[in-house]
């Protein structure tokens, strides 16, 4: 199980800048586990941005977001209201969100963080694409995740190294970045990538930061060339 925690407001309200009509997603789940996203934090949610002069287009609470299948089911029956919509908001833990962002050619925000559960992790198989890092970043990446999904964590683009959309790690990967600029550029939000994210606070994921390993009787990153043998 994932911990899922809502973002603030104020953070919420800066995703949707511009965005009228919103359809919103939550999951009874570990988000309702949770108290993030479940049905009544996604009613709390629908009157709060309507006090702040929002459209909801429609609501949807799905057992498990991040089982791609039944997702696709809710949003399907949901889909006049889903296509109404500017956007769509998801409450839930980073996996969820980004199985919403796989089904949907739409902008898909995160309302949640996902924090570290000390060890223990989500039940299906989409659970390595969250590594609980405590400060979601998928609004700016198009909804896929490049601490989880790129060997090296990088958080402001690719590395040198990828090469042919393949990632220099595994060449038999896809480079996660370069299918982040794909899904903004056909988004129209490639200008997402002007913003700097910052270095992580690691105390509060999962793995605590990037792999390392000794290099020449010093700690540096997972992948340098290691002189010692």
């Amino acid at each position: 199980m994932l911990i899922p925690q809502q973002k603030p407001l104020d953070e919420i309200l800066g995703y949707l800048e511009g965005e009228n009509r919103i359809f919103l997603l939550g999951c009874s789940g570990c988000a309702d586990g949770w108290e993030a996203g479940g049905e009544q934090q996604v009613l709390r949610l629908k009157q709060e941005l309507e006090e702040h002069g929002k459209i909801i287009t429609g609501l949807a609470v799905v057992d498990m977001l991040c089982n791609k299948a039944l997702t696709a089911l809710k949003l399907a029956a949901h889909k006049g209201e889903v296509r109404a919509a500017d956007s769509v908001l998801v409450l839930t833990d980073g996996a969820g969100v980004q199985t919403v962002a796989e089904l949907l050619t739409k902008t898909v925000h995160p309302g949640c963080n996902t924090l570290s559960s000390g060890g223990g992790h989500a039940e299906w198989k989409e659970a390595e694409r969250c590594v609980e890092c405590g400060d979601c970043v998928l609004e700016y990446t198009g909804g896929i995740c490049p601490i989880a999904r790129c060997a090296k964590h990088l958080l402001n683009g690719p590395c040198g190294g990828s090469q042919k959309g393949s990632c220099e790690v595994d060449p038999d990967i896809p480079c996660v970045w370069q299918q982040i600029i794909d899904r903004l550029t056909r988004l129209g939000e490639l200008d997402k990538l002007e913003r700097l994210v910052a270095p992580k606070n690691w105390s509060v994921s999962l793995s605590a930061g990037p792999p390392v390993k000794r290099v020449s009787g010093q700690w540096a990153p997972f992948g340098e060339i290691d002189e010692d043998g």
